[in-house]
């Protein structure tokens, strides 16, 4: 596996952990400035509107896995399609289920640095 492969690896993992731990600002660190993420029955947003979003999780408990089913390394673009699974617990309710398929597309930065910078979202709500 290439350095780039594994640095988008890393990239992903890293998403996972930091979403697991509610740390907004790492997340936020793994994006472009001009990310667009793109789900079902929403317009498609930039990062400005994921920190609101991720704000508004508050307390919320996420448990999660991520298995990437394809990955390649373009020059300074690479793409992952994954399939993700999560449960999200409130405080004080029922956990919800989600779960799906995704495609990212990053981009490596100036900085060598890896980074999400398009992602379709087609998660869907598991009974």
């Amino acid at each position: 596996m290439s350095d780039d492969a594994e640095a988008v690896r890393e990239v992903v993992a890293t998403w996972m952990a930091a979403s697991k731990n509610g740390d907004v600002a790492a997340v936020l660190a793994l994006m472009t400035d001009d990310v667009i993420f793109m789900v079902p029955g929403q317009e498609p947003f930039g990062k400005d509107v994921f920190a609101r979003l991720s704000d508004g999780m508050g307390n919320m408990r996420l448990e999660g896995t991520s298995e990437i089913l394809e990955l390649q390394v373009l020059g300074h673009w690479a793409f992952v399609r994954n399939h993700i699974e999560l449960q999200i617990t409130p405080p004080a309710g029922e956990p919800i289920r989600r779960s799906g398929n995704t495609l990212t597309l990053l981009r490596k930065d100036a900085d060598g640095q890896w980074r999400i910078a398009r992602d379709a979202n087609l998660l869907t709500v598991r009974r």
